[in-house]
């Protein structure tokens, strides 16, 4: 079965929407859609319609787009079903256990809260992809708006748990200032200061540094490695909850 074709779509400052289409039925579903317009444009182009429209959480530059992509197109609006309420243009509600069919591929819906209270993201483990919202960027997650350290070290965790070769494809593109606060902290990893490298040389060709892959995420980003006796004597915590030092570095984060 052909994968899913991908196209990032960035949008007002730092955010990202996502044309998503199943190549052999030809469904097309767009992310996160902040404004219409880049979605139209790109749709347009390549003279495609829209089917569906997925949702990850309730905040305006995520579902900023929903009502006139909606008229335009017809298009079905899928979101978090804890999000009902906030989401006045949502057709179908999901939850964990859920699955949302593009096509002939099917994602897995993951209830990931913490930056929201219902925060959901979309798993197509066939195609490897990972439509994570604001929970996990690369190099950072998001801030904890509703949720608490705990859940969103267990929403990361879960995450985390995905295949390496999955491909991240995230909310925004802050991958250069998360690598300038993540070496300020976990200044002796290697992979990171890799990582930090590779982004500095994407950034200064204009390119962006989304998706990325999961495997490098996790030997790389600090907010994935609370659990990391190096990160944790890094910080001055060693043997200490792994909630605790995620609380950490994320606090380190929001002041830096």
């Amino acid at each position: 079965m052909a994968a899913l074709e991908v196209i990032p779509l960035p949008a007002l400052q730092d955010n990202y929407a996502y044309l998503v289409r199943e190549p052999e039925e030809g469904v097309v579903a767009v992310v996160d859609p902040p404004v219409p317009e880049p979605v139209v444009a790109a749709l347009a182009t390549r003279g495609w319609g829209l089917d569906l429209i997925l949702n990850t959480h309730h905040h305006g530059d995520h579902i900023g787009g929903n009502v006139a992509l909606k008229q335009r197109y017809g298009a079905t609006v899928v979101g978090p079903r804890a999000d009902r309420h906030r989401i006045g243009s949502l057709d179908v509600a999901v939850g964990e256990g859920d699955t949302v069919a593009v096509g002939r591929q099917t994602a897995q819906v993951l209830e990931t809260p913490g930056h929201t209270s219902g925060h959901i993201a979309y798993w197509f483990a066939e195609a490897h992809a990972l439509f994570c919202g604001d929970t996990l960027f690369s190099l950072g997650c998001g801030r904890l708006f509703e949720g608490t350290p705990k859940q969103m070290w267990q929403s990361l965790c879960r995450l985390r748990a995905l295949p390496d070769d999955t491909r991240i494809y995230c909310g925004h593109e802050y991958t250069q200032s998360n690598a300038r606060f993540a070496v300020t902290i976990d200044p002796d990893n290697g992979a990171l200061q890799a990582f930090a490298r590779r982004v500095d040389e994407l950034r200064a060709r204009g390119e962006p540094t989304i998706p990325s892959r999961l495997g490098d995420e996790k030997a790389a980003s600090p907010f994935l490695r609370a659990d990391a006796a190096d990160l944790q004597a890094a910080l001055g915590m060693t043997g200490a909850d792994p909630v605790a030092v995620f609380a950490e570095v994320r606090g380190r984060k929001d002041r830096f």
